[in-house]
């Protein structure tokens, strides 16, 4: 066996002492750099600990609890310009096909007049053809057929009394009903008027309220339009024959058309 010096074994040692030292060096550096606070919140992240501030239970209950609910109604009046018109043709005969020829022969009369007045909405509105009985001493005897074709279309309400006079010149031998509206701009523009009368109606409910109990209106938590209507006016019907028209234009007068908006507000206070 052979025995190293003293020098030899300083030589020896050393080196391996220094790398000793490096380790434990390299340690503590290792554990000084670390943040503690840092790796908490990295945790509390990780675990979804850290969240907006939290608001108790009994507070938002109280926040929505203090919320006042009013309803307004607006309501606009226009004048309408438009008349909705309904007439048809009516023919009777023995037998289906020549009451069904001479009924379409005085329809398309009628339509073409209707077109060339350019009138608005043209449309076919029905076509009828019914067997037509003679019932005596419980039988039921065939006489003959009726048909009926019938239009609808719009026109401004000061040229409709003429129109009517040449439609029965025409072949028209029947005026179903009439109707009258607002043009479809002014309708748009009653609908805006009458939101803002609903809204304004409710907030000044609202501040009434409030005032009497000397409280402060906050913001507007819920808004809701319930229903906007307008109702086409009660229409005329007149269902007898045209055939002995007076030479006299036929009067039409339109009316009013009302618009109703209604609207509620939720008012926290």
């Amino acid at each position: 066996m052979r025995f190293l010096g003293l020098a030899n074994f300083d030589t020896f040692i050393q080196p391996i002492i220094q790398g000793r030292n490096t380790i434990m060096n390299t340690t503590r550096l290792s554990r000084n750099s670390i943040n503690p606070w840092g790796a908490i919140a990295a945790l509390s992240l990780g675990l979804g600990f850290i969240s907006l501030p939290f608001v108790p239970p009994v507070v938002a209950q109280e926040q929505m609890a203090r919320t006042l609910t009013v309803s307004g109604e607006g309501i606009v009046t226009i004048p309408t310009t438009l008349t909705q018109v309904q007439l048809g043709v009516e023919v009777q005969g023995r037998t289906a096909q020549e009451v069904q020829q001479e009924a379409a022969r005085r329809t398309s009369a009628v339509v073409e007049l209707l077109r060339s007045r350019n009138v608005e909405k043209l449309e076919t509105a029905g076509i009828r053809l019914n067997p037509n009985y003679n019932h005596r001493n419980n039988q039921r005897e065939l006489i003959g057929y009726s048909a009926t074709n019938s239009v609808t279309f719009r026109l401004k309400t000061e040229e409709v009394g003429n129109l009517l006079d040449q439609a029965v010149n025409a072949g028209a031998t029947r005026i179903d009903g009439i109707s009258f509206v607002a043009a479809d701009a002014d309708l748009t523009a009653a609908h805006k008027q009458a939101l803002q009368l609903a809204t304004q109606q409710a907030q000044q409910q609202a501040d009434t309220v409030l005032d009497t109990l000397n409280l402060n209106r906050r913001e507007i938590v819920n808004i809701q339009i319930n229903h906007i209507s307008s109702p086409v006016p009660r229409p005329m019907m007149r269902s007898d024959a045209l055939a002995s028209a007076p030479e006299a234009s036929t009067p039409v007068i339109g009316g009013e058309q009302e618009v109703r908006a209604s609207v509620t507000l939720q008012i926290r206070y």
